[in-house]
């Protein structure tokens, strides 16, 4: 029977029985020819694998020598060994997959410039918290959070959103769509079925609520916001609206409607969801308040960091009611934020660097934003944008007697522009105003212009 060796390197090999030194080198072969032992990879030193597998040093020594000469292995005096670019059979390497290639310009909605993350003052605040932090403190620790995020954000959103915040209720999320899922299980599991979401809204966020057993019921968004008059007659027991700039349209709800949706909430002891995703990034005047300061015991308030640091740190939060702490908090094995974005964003936010980036962000964003605005100006007057004053993207919405977003899209993509048409985002995939939405953050810096004159010749020549 073989004899199986792990080595401390997590170097795996079979063994064969008969002398040590061909069955070492026939167990290297078979490594390297069914891809386990990639070309570049570094072996354990002599010393080490002769330690780990009992044999003699000289064994060892005498194998790789072996296998170097056949090509299979590489070495260099001072450097280790590797295994070589050409040791596997081309014979039975995996044919290359097809790749798509991704477009020359992608105006994606929800993307800031990645280029303009602030690698120094993240990095900065990383060290500085690593070093304060307590080696406990990498443990699983609260399943809200780490304590000096919460307390961080509670300052923050007191601050410069306006909200109610209490570091006790607040819990750290991977990311909304995470924070979403987790409340829709909470509520699913208090016995509601049904959650009243925008029309139109993001696709995703009817899928995770689906999924979470919950059945999504349309409300109309007009040029005031939601039609949050007609939560009653919804029968809903939750309701996800975007008050402070709604997805796509980019409209702002209407004091008169905050009011109407908080009053439903109190009277049915429904909750409500704030999806307050880019609300710093406002460009007319001051960013509005959050709707959660007007009832903090119906209104769960959702933030992230996605639009205005990186949607790969997967940084998020919920400021919930009391009510719900305990139900959320039980759902979050199933998925943590690890300790080195909390320690750092916490960092970033007590500095001060995190406003000192949304500012610097804002006023770059607007200079796009106008840039796109007075494009279109000049080369396609007939197409309107619309949701300007706030965010990372606009809505172009095109003639009625011209073709359809989609159609656009298509266009588009044969010039290796990516558009994405507004239709989809309607719950019954037919658009009141058709268009497509784009995003003027998405580009990187040096892209910006060329990504702006190919968007202009697209739209000025069908």
């Amino acid at each position: 029977m073989p004899k199986s060796w792990t080595t401390s390197a997590t170097l795996h090999l079979v063994l064969e029985p008969g002398p040590r030194r061909s069955g070492l080198e026939g167990a290297l072969r078979a490594a390297i020819r069914d891809g386990r032992l990639t070309a570049g990879t570094r072996l354990p030193s002599t010393r080490a694998l002769a330690q780990d597998l009992g044999l003699a040093r000289g064994t060892v020594v005498e194998a790789f020598a072996q296998l170097q000469a056949e090509g299979y292995l590489d070495s260099r005096r001072g450097a280790g060994t590797w295994v070589a670019a050409v040791a596997a059979p081309t014979a039975t390497a995996a044919p290359a997959r097809a790749t798509e290639r991704p477009p020359r310009f992608s105006w994606h909605p929800g993307l800031p410039d990645l280029t303009e993350f602030p690698h120094a003052a993240w990095t900065s605040a990383l060290r500085r918290g690593l070093r304060e932090a307590p080696a406990a403190s990498l443990g699983y620790g609260d399943p809200r959070g780490r304590r000096e995020l919460r307390e961080a954000l509670a300052g923050y959103l007191a601050r410069a959103r306006g909200s109610v915040a209490d570091p006790e209720l607040i819990v750290v999320t991977a990311g909304f769509s995470h924070g979403l899922a987790l409340l829709a299980r909470a509520l699913r599991a208090r016995g509601v079925t049904r959650i009243a979401m925008e029309d139109p809204c993001l696709t995703e966020h009817r899928e995770i609520a689906t999924a979470a057993g919950l059945h999504v019921a349309p409300i109309a968004v007009d040029g005031r916001g939601a039609r949050t008059e007609r939560l009653a007659a919804t029968g809903a027991g939750a309701a996800l609206l975007a008050p402070a700039h709604q997805f796509p349209l980019g409209t702002v709800l209407h004091p008169e409607r905050r009011a109407a949706a908080v009053a439903w909430a109190r009277a049915t002891g429904a909750v409500l969801i704030e999806d307050d995703y880019d609300a710093e990034l406002r460009y007319d005047r001051q960013p509005v308040g959050a709707l959660q300061a007007l009832d903090p015991d119906h209104v769960v308030y959702a933030g992230t960091a996605s639009k205005t640091l990186a949607p790969g740190l997967r940084l998020g939060w919920l400021l919930l009611p009391r009510p719900l702490l305990g139900p959320v908090c039980a759902l979050r094995a199933d998925g943590h934020v690890p300790a080195t974005e909390q320690i750092a964003f916490a960092g970033l936010l007590r500095s001060g660097a995190f406003e000192r980036h949304v500012r610097r962000m804002r006023g770059r964003y607007r200079a796009r934003r106008d840039r796109l605005v007075a494009m279109l100006a000049a080369s396609a007057p007939a197409i309107e944008p619309v949701g300007i004053s706030a965010g990372l993207r606009v809505l172009l919405e095109l003639p009625r007697d011209g073709e359809s977003g989609a159609e656009l899209a298509r266009r588009g993509r044969e010039r290796s522009i990516e558009l994405f048409p507004v239709a989809p985002y309607h719950h019954d995939g037919r658009a009141t105003r058709d268009g497509v939405v784009a995003g003027y953050a998405a580009l990187p810096a040096h892209a910006f212009d060329a990504g702006l004159a190919a968007l202009g010749d697209l739209l000025a020549r069908p």
